[in-house]
């Protein structure tokens, strides 16, 4: 009996951690649902290789046409230890493309940008 006791802590153990490590579901909207047909890579599959490269929770999501790569990228803003970073992978290869903070620019451009996009 003590030469089980110690595997199964042991195990319980392994499980636990991988279970905590593994990439959860998110409240975050999706953008991009029209150019999803383009890529190669699956939103499920760029999310985790984003949250492979930064780990933390994925707070918005989109698919967009940007410089960089191959064009098409998925980009993820993910809450990380207090910070917002961003996290782009391209659509066709999975290759992280950008992870870093943005910049208060950055955001502002966005920001303005979207909202062009809802008006219209």
């Amino acid at each position: 009996m003590k030469r089980l006791i110690l595997p199964m802590i042991v195990t319980g153990a392994l499980l636990a951690g991988a279970a905590s490590a593994a990439p959860t579901a998110t409240d975050a909207k999706f953008h991009g649902h029209e150019l999803a047909g383009q890529a190669k890579i699956t939103l499920a599959d760029a999310r985790m290789m984003a949250l492979k490269a930064r780990p933390g929770k994925i707070v918005d999501q989109e698919l967009e046409k940007e410089g960089g790569g191959s064009g098409l990228r998925y980009s993820f803003d993910i809450k990380s230890h207090g910070r917002t970073i961003e996290v782009g992978i391209d659509a066709m290869n999975g290759k992280v493309l950008e992870n870093g903070a943005e910049s208060p620019v950055k955001e502002a451009k966005e920001a303005v940008q979207e909202r062009a996009e809802a008006k219209h």
